[in-house]
Order: C-alpha cells, then sequence, then structure tokens
C-alpha cells in the first residue's frame, strides 16, 4: 500500500484539518508514491527509535510529534538535523498527526475523558474550524444505462461518506430535455432537434476538500458532452473543535478510584499532584501534553480535577488557590497510551501491512525517590 493511500486512512482518523496553526503535521519526510509494508507508531522519533525502525525494516513511522518542528538550517549527521539526516539516508518516511489526534472525535482527549469518566466532554480552548468539516450535496442528472459508470466514478472519488457508511446516495428517475445546438457534439440526439431521454437523478454528499476531485470525476465518467450537475453547501452542524474536554462525570467518583483508572490505562508509574487528594469528583477537565493555560478556563468552569500532562509552576499555583485538584503524568506519558489504540483503529484499514508499537520510545523523565 503506497503512503498517499494510508494517509487517506489516517485522515479517516484524525483529518489534518484540525491541527493548530503552528503545528507541522501530515507527511515530513519521503514520498507519497512510497509503498510500505511495515509501520512504526511512536510519539517521538529518538536515534534509539530509528535504530529500532531499521531493526525492524519499518517503511513508515507514524509520529504523534513532528519530526520537524522550526525550519532546519541543516541536514547532516551531527547537529539539529542528525534525526532527519538518519531517517532519509535509511529510506524511512514520517506522517506526523499530533494535534490533529488531539483534537479529533475519539482522539487522545476523548480517551482521556473517557478514563476519568466525564460524560458528553467539551472542548476547553484553542478551537479550530476547518474547511474540512464542510459538505456538499452533489446532484448530477445521468443517462440510466450510464447511471453505475458514474456513480462508481464519484464514489472512488471521496463522495457518499457519512460516518462508517460509504457509498451513501439516492436515485430518482426522470426525464431530461436538451436540444443540441451549432458547435455541440452530442452523444445522444441530433443537432437543433429537441430530445428527451430517460434520466436518473443521482445525489449525494462530498466533503469540502473532495468536491474538485468529484466534479473531475463526472466529467469523465458521464456519457454528455455537457453533463448536468449541481452542488450544494451544506449546513455544518458538526460540533465544535478544540483542545482538552471539560464537563460532568456520569457518576460522581472517588478522587483514588479515578487515580487507578488513569495508572491502569495510561501505565503512569508516577504522577505529580496539586490540591486535595481525598475528595469526590463532580466535573473534571482533561488536557493532553502542556495545557497551562488553559488552566484558567478549568477553574472558572468550577471543576474538582484537571488530568493533563505538565503545568508550569504559576499555573500549578492558580490550581491550589483555586482549590482545583490537577494531576500531571508527564507530558508524554498522557499521550503515549493512544497509539496501541491507534494501530488497532489503523490496521482495520490496512491490509497487508504490519503495523507496530515501538518499544524504544518513553518519556525522558526517570521518576525517582531523593
Amino acid at each position: 500500500m503506497k503512503i498517499k493511500q494510508i494517509a487517506g486512512i489516517i485522515e479517516k482518523i484524525a483529518p489534518l484539518g484540525l491541527a493548530l496553526d503552528w503545528d507541522n503535521v501530515g507527511l515530513l519526510v519521503g514520498d507519497s508514491n512510497k509503498n510500505i509494508k511495515n509501520i512504526l507508531l511512536t510519539i517521538d522519533i529518538t536515534a534509539d527509535v530509528i535504530a529500532e525502525a531499521k531493526k525492524l525494516k519499518t517503511d513508515l513511522i507514524i509520529s504523534y510529534h513532528p519530526v520537524i518542528w522550526d525550519g532546519l538550517k541543516t541536514v547532516t549527521p551531527k547537529g539539529q538535523g542528525s534525526v532527519v539526516y538518519e531517517l532519509i539516508r535509511s529510506n524511512i518516511a514520517v506522517f506526523s498527526i499530533h494535534t490533529a489526534l488531539d483534537i479529533a472525535d475519539g482522539g487522545v482527549n476523548d480517551e482521556l475523558a473517557k478514563i476519568v469518566g466525564i460524560k458528553n466532554g467539551e472542548p476547553i480552548g484553542d478551537y479550530v474550524s476547518p474547511q474540512s468539516g464542510d459538505n456538499y450535496k452533489m446532484v448530477v442528472f445521468v443517462p440510466r444505462k450510464a447511471l453505475e459508470k458514474v456513480t462508481n466514478a464519484i464514489f472512488k472519488a471521496g463522495a457518499g461518506w457519512i460516518g462508517n457508511y460509504s457509498n451513501c446516495g439516492f436515485t430518482a428517475d426522470g426525464v431530461g430535455s436538451f436540444k443540441p445546438l451549432q458547435g455541440a457534439n452530442p452523444a445522444i440526439g441530433k443537432k437543433n432537434k429537441l430530445e428527451k431521454v430517460e434520466e436518473t437523478r443521482f445525489e449525494t454528499i462530498v466533503p469540502a476538500d473532495k468536491l474538485a476531485d468529484c466534479v473531475a470525476a463526472i466529467r469523465k465518467a458521464h456519457p454528455y458532452e455537457e453533463p448536468a450537475f449541481d452542488c450544494f453547501k451544506l449546513y455544518n452542524d458538526k460540533d465544535t473543535f478544540g483542545l482538552g474536554r471539560i464537563g460532568k462525570l456520569e457518576k460522581p467518583t472517588q478522587l483514588t478510584s479515578i487515580i487507578k483508572k488513569i495508572k491502569a490505562a495510561t501505565g503512569a508509574k508516577a504522577f505529580g499532584i496539586v490540591g486535595k487528594q481525598k475528595r469526590l469528583i463532580k466535573k473534571a477537565a482533561v488536557c493532553a501534553g502542556s495545557c497551562g493555560k488553559i488552566i484558567n478556563t478549568v477553574i472558572a468552569a468550577g471543576c474538582d480535577l484537571y488530568l493533563t500532562g505538565e503545568l508550569k509552576h504559576h499555573n500549578a499555583l492558580a490550581a491550589q488557590e483555586a482549590g482545583l485538584t490537577a494531576i500531571c503524568l508527564s507530558h508524554t506519558v498522557s499521550e503515549r497510551f493512544i497509539l496501541k489504540k491507534l494501530a488497532k483503529k489503523l490496521q482495520k484499514d490496512i491490509k497487508g501491512v504490519t503495523i507496530k508499537v515501538s518499544k524504544t520510545d518513553k518519556d525522558p523523565f526517570e521518576w525517582k525517590r531523593i
């Protein structure tokens, strides 16, 4: 399977249009036409991860954090660009997903919210309105004999997806009329003579980023010189997208019980905690990685618990003074648990490719008692 095909599958899980402006997601290293046999999932790409990838004959690394953050001035065996240099030298491609997976439905923050027990969690901040969230209704009129050819072409171009259903469409039969004029080259009928043809009205849904491809598919597959079709932008009724999740727990729960669930789900061996350690949690918020700047929103909402990766000193003090209990798992520990879940989702649609989660990718901190 080629990288560009795998990229399409990744986009269904974590649409890149959801990523924040400062982020760097997508194919960062490699050729989109490259055939892939082995994929390795990791949070970060380090020398150890590259060594592991080479041992596993990895063709593509799907990394959570981008391997290229800022513009590289050099790509050499030593220095800032050394990791990228080794990836290129080893012919290993890299596709990064980061905040796209943070923000996506069913992504990192939704899973953290599920661990804590938040019901119907809402985003906390850094809201985005991706163009890919817009959809169009496409209507095309086709002679009945050509219906299957045209609809298959439209579906293949990316139309007809509603949730977990593909090839969604509607048809209705009718009669189309037209008169070919001077300069026309009609597939049916004669010049200057009114024609009436039994046609089928076919309509389906098309994502904004697939609209041009679907129009091109119609023009190529349709037997008419000038196919009749319409495109209508639909009302976007999707939920607001953004970082973090906040909401009431499905059932008020003691903090000690929530901590046990956090340990079991994330594999955390240690964590930092601010505020009361024995309390009943009724409302909570979560945000993977570093989300200290939205803590004021969490405090203002009257939350009892905030689960995150890390907090700056002044953010921790703010939580303490407000009576908010905050748990910090460390940056990557709050994210790494998602990799196994992501691997299972990808494997359902990526056939004939081996997908593994890195065993050398780990938290750079070692937590020890002094």
